[in-house]
């Protein structure tokens, strides 16, 4: 950390809109430090390491999986159950992180729905898990719900 830093890691004079080297943030990164089972100083670490995995993997996610959000930082998909499973043995994750890392995109995926659908998106997190990836700036990812 540089002395110009924030003691969250963030820059002074950062954009406030991009969600740095992973696309989670706010009031999802904070609900997600308070509940989660693993130091809140590590969840920067682990979601970005997730996010090395499944950034990659984007048009996997866009083939695979209902996309409910896109905005121009980042994309949010429903996925099943048990895919944090998946992504918690490529990257050896522990129960604990593994459990932190899903809070947390669950916590994004509520946010992701703003005003009618965020009911809507809390449902469907009672059946299926979320999963929010960011992406990089291109037009061409953008908006196309």
């Amino acid at each position: 950390m540089s002395d110009g830093d924030a003691p969250d890691g963030n820059s002074p004079d950062s954009d406030s809109r991009s969600p740095g080297p992973y696309p989670i943030e706010g009031t999802a990164l904070v609900k997600t430090a308070a509940l989660a089972s693993v130091p809140a100083e590590r969840l920067p670490e682990l979601l970005a390491r997730v996010q090395d995995d499944l950034g990659p993997r984007i048009d996997e996610y866009r083939r695979r999986y209902e996309r409910v959000a896109a905005e121009p930082e980042r994309e949010t998909f429903l996925v099943e159950p048990d895919h944090w499973g998946g992504v918690a043995d490529r990257l050896d994750l522990s129960d604990r992180e593994r459990d932190a890392v899903a809070r947390a995109h669950e916590a994004a995926v509520e946010r992701a729905g703003d005003g009618d659908r965020r009911a809507e998106f809390e449902t469907a997190l009672e059946i299926r898990s979320g999963v929010v990836i960011g992406v990089p700036g291109d037009p061409g990812n953008r908006d196309e719900e």
